[in-house]
């Protein structure tokens, strides 16, 4: 076995029902329970909204913020991104074609899951590192005045797509390891989001690159955030946050894919899907065909759950029916952060270490940048697979509770004081099947 399978049936294959420190099926009813009783006490004793999206926290010494802000921060920063990006380039075109390459690490877990665990900690990172800015910044293009406005129907729809496509290539394609697919990959993300910009001007960057709608969603979750008023960084409570998150044409459907995505990415690992896409494809493109199929109906499933949920409600008028799913978004927030921490923890503390290892010696030329190549990767989850497993079960358990609780609040401020416990109870039974089907997977069944 290779090193990189090796790590990869570790992040996946540890920290399963058999390892839980009770019955699986008392972990599943006791999870559901827990969310009932939270809608419980949450309804009859939180009758008045308690989070404000214009609360400004307490804001941090000024220094802190003018030293973020300071434009040689950012430059430095924007430097630092393209000789990452320019590292990385060596591995993906002059790298071994195997698991010592590191791109499949950076692009799978670095970019992907570590990007929401940093985005969470601190912020919307992704705008400070994106290469795409950073380059729009070396060459001086904000200085440009003939740029297209941006349409405001696309809202984060690109972006959605976007989203879609890297989750193809890593569940649906027919190699999603190879080092050629991932390289293709980037090329024609760094293409398409750069030209945008050069059309659009930043603006695409922020409503169409993945990576950056994907942290700033992670973001809303943080403790730290911008005052309102101020601009100065602030700490302050999560939830007065989470409503902040950018309601616009395609919020919901972002927030589908990160969800369903995720989903099927545990079905896809179950015996019975295995079996049904051997017993039925007839080559490597049919089989493609059929994960693209089943990775498109999960996120259609929780796009179509959750817009009727909350739409199902009375009280309001047409038009604000259409606006609920949107004014609503925000709570799937936690259950995705809570879902990727569930999921992908063993491949991102794990699988993370051995990528940044690699990456001192990108081109395998006996290199060891910065005296990290002879490192040693620490396997400290997969060698306690009940500690590992509680906390998957603790993660989208909590990250399901959070939901509901943003949910309620928000549906005070929204809905007429007549709806406001019946016109919950849609959504309440939805997260509930979240969260159900949301360990039942994770588990394998």
């Amino acid at each position: 076995m290779t090193p990189g399978a090796q790590v990869t049936v570790l992040a996946h294959g540890l920290g399963g029902s058999t390892d839980l420190p009770i019955p699986y099926t008392y972990a599943l009813l006791g999870a559901a329970w827990a969310l009932t009783a939270t809608f419980a006490v949450v309804a009859l004793a939180w009758r008045k909204p308690r989070f404000d999206e214009t609360r400004p926290g307490r804001a941090l010494p000024p220094w802190v913020t003018a030293a973020v802000d300071a434009p040689v921060t950012r430059w430095i920063l924007a430097l630092l991104a393209l000789a990452v990006t320019v590292w990385v380039a060596l591995a993906a075109f002059f790298g071994p074609q195997n698991a010592e390459n590191p791109l499949p690490g950076v692009f799978y877990v670095l970019m992907w899951v570590g990007l929401v665990a940093v985005s969470w900690a601190i912020g919307p990172v992704w705008r400070a590192i994106s290469p795409v800015r950073a380059l729009y910044r070396v060459l001086g293009l904000r200085r440009r005045g003939d740029r297209r406005q941006y349409l405001v129907r696309l809202g984060y729809w690109p972006a959605a797509f976007g989203l879609f496509a890297f989750v193809w290539l890593e569940l649906a394609s027919p190699d999603p390891g190879s080092v050629p697919a991932i390289r293709t990959w980037l090329l024609i993300y760094l293409g398409v989001t750069f030209a945008g910009a050069l059309w659009f001007g930043e603006r695409w960057c922020a409503r169409a690159d993945p990576f950056e709608v994907y942290g700033v969603v992670a973001s809303r979750l943080s403790l730290f955030r911008r005052q309102p008023d101020t601009g100065r960084i602030a700490i302050g409570n999560p939830f007065d946050h989470l409503p902040t998150l950018p309601v616009r044409p395609g919020t919901v459907a972002v927030l589908s894919v990160l969800l369903g995505s995720t989903a099927f990415d545990s079905f896809s690992a179950m015996p019975v899907w295995r079996n049904f896409v051997d017993s039925t494809a007839t080559g490597p493109w049919t089989a493609t065909l059929l994960k693209t199929a089943g990775l498109a109906l999960f996120a259609l499933v929780v796009f179509a759950t959750f817009t009727a949920a909350a739409m199902a409600t009375g009280g309001v008028d047409r038009a604000r029916r259409r606006e609920l799913p949107g004014l609503m978004a925000h709570s799937l927030i936690p259950i995705v952060i809570g879902y990727v921490f569930a999921h992908y923890l063993t491949y991102l503390v794990e699988r993370g270490q051995q990528t940044v290892i690699l990456l001192a010696d990108p081109m395998q030329r006996g290199w060891n940048v910065l005296g990290i190549g002879n490192l040693e990767v620490s396997y400290l989850l997969s060698m306690h697979p009940s500690v590992l497993a509680t906390l998957k079960v603790a993660f989208v358990v909590a990250g399901h509770m959070a939901g509901v609780v943003a949910a309620h609040d928000r549906a005070l401020r929204l809905l007429p004081k007549t709806n406001q416990i019946t016109g919950q109870l849609a959504m309440m039974l939805v997260m509930v099947g979240y969260t159900f089907m949301g360990l039942y997977l994770l588990f394998g069944g």
